[in-house]
């Protein structure tokens, strides 16, 4: 059998609406990138050219003194390091915990699931306070340690709830009963069926979680006084405090006061690009599955 298929002709209007959408989408699509293009082009740009607002889309007067400055320093690869290892295994635990936490909840056979899910949520609402937790930090003797940067934060209440509905809703009742039928028990049926079936939502929860880790600097400011056990972000903030210090002291490697105001701006912009490039390059490796996870989310909630 044939089925006889029209062809449908684009109006005049169709055209002429489909140009307007992509002529939006252009302009959309540039005001989200024009600040990581300037960030980019000030950070390689004579900081004289910043301060007079010449720099726009290209780098005036080229050169890498913002990034020789940042790169000199032998903490900065330290802080990378402690970041790197962080955020590996910070995230690995963030996953573990929520996985753990959601799939349970999200199974209608199991016994007060709801009791549960309404005291996990109450912590959402309430907080200790920072004296508090301080304080608990060292009675647990987690100070100075990389666990307290990993552990209280092991899991996000908010983040389970999006798992545990996408667990519940995505996920057909019957694959649980075949596997069931199958001899099958509930760890087998969640490394086997309901994991390999949720790469969406862990590739979201990757970079959520990741992401936490990476800027995270005020918990390692509160909990942290070796400097080598520093993160990424915490030696990025020393570096422009000591650059201000050195403006302020009129003093900063053979600059005048003036002269190091001025690189001070370069270095702003180079710290911008130094802490973000990881995430960025990370984006587009997870960007499959994490819109996929975003769009499931979405749609059922």
């Amino acid at each position: 059998m044939t089925k006889n298929t029209k062809s449908v002709k684009e109006t005049g209007f169709d055209k002429a609406f489909n140009y307007v959408i992509f002529f939006l989408a252009v302009i959309i699509t540039l005001i989200v990138l024009y600040p990581i293009i300037y960030v980019v082009s000030a950070s390689f740009s004579n900081p004289l050219e910043v301060s007079r607002g010449t720099v726009i889309f290209f780098p005036k007067s080229l050169t890498s003194m913002a990034y020789k400055t940042i790169l000199d320093r032998k903490d900065l690869i330290v802080g990378y390091k402690n970041t790197i290892m962080i955020t590996f295994f910070g995230t690995v635990i963030n996953l573990f915990m929520t996985i753990c936490c959601a799939y349970p909840l999200s199974r209608r056979n199991f016994a007060g699931k709801n009791v549960i899910t309404m005291i996990v949520t109450f912590t959402m609402f309430f907080n200790a306070g920072m004296i508090p937790n301080y304080l608990l930090m060292k009675e647990l003797h987690l100070l100075n340690s990389y666990w307290v940067l990993m552990l209280p934060g092991a899991i996000s209440v908010y983040n389970m709830l999006i798992m545990r509905n996408f667990f519940k809703t995505s996920i057909p009742d019957e694959l649980f009963d075949s596997a069931i039928i199958d001899g099958c028990n509930n760890l087998q049926t969640l490394l086997k069926i309901v994991i390999p079936l949720s790469k969406g939502i862990i590739a979201v929860m990757v970079i959520f979680y990741a992401v936490g880790h990476w800027n995270s600097y005020f918990d390692a400011m509160m909990y942290l006084s070796k400097k080598a056990k520093y993160p990424l972000q915490l030696v990025l903030r020393n570096i422009l405090l000591e650059t201000q210090t050195y403006i302020s002291e009129g003093a900063s490697a053979g600059y005048n006061s003036a002269e190091a105001a001025l690189a001070y701006v370069s270095i702003q912009y180079a710290i911008i690009v130094v802490s973000s490039l990881p995430v960025l390059i990370l984006y587009p490796l997870m960007q499959k599955h994490f819109v996929k996870g975003i769009m499931i989310g979405a749609v059922k909630g």
